[in-house]
């Protein structure tokens, strides 16, 4: 998803558009070239055009659809099922 235009949606109903340039395991983000969608109601935020993220306050991050790999998407969570459903039955099984 690196290189691909993202929306960023914050806790506290702020949103910005841009490029993601880099995330790490804590989903902190580096947002290069934003626009903000709500210009009249955060002014400052105009001439700001790279942002670092802290993931703590993301409430959503929108992807475009044509860049999600869905079959890659639906195989991991049945994995993930999978892996819940045999953890949840092996701790019943030794008691």
């Amino acid at each position: 998803m690196v290189g691909k235009e993202v929306i960023v949606e914050f806790k506290n109903d702020f949103m910005l558009t841009g490029t993601l340039h880099s995330v790490d395991q804590y989903l902190n983000m580096k947002v290069t070239d934003i626009s903000v969608h709500n210009p009249e109601k955060y002014p400052y935020m105009i001439s700001v055009k790279n942002a670092f993220i802290r993931g703590s306050v993301i409430r959503y991050v929108h992807l475009p659809t044509e860049s999600v790999n869905f079959p890659l998407l639906q195989d991991s969570t049945r994995k993930e099922i999978m892996n819940n459903r045999k953890e949840k039955k092996a701790p019943a099984a030794e008691a």
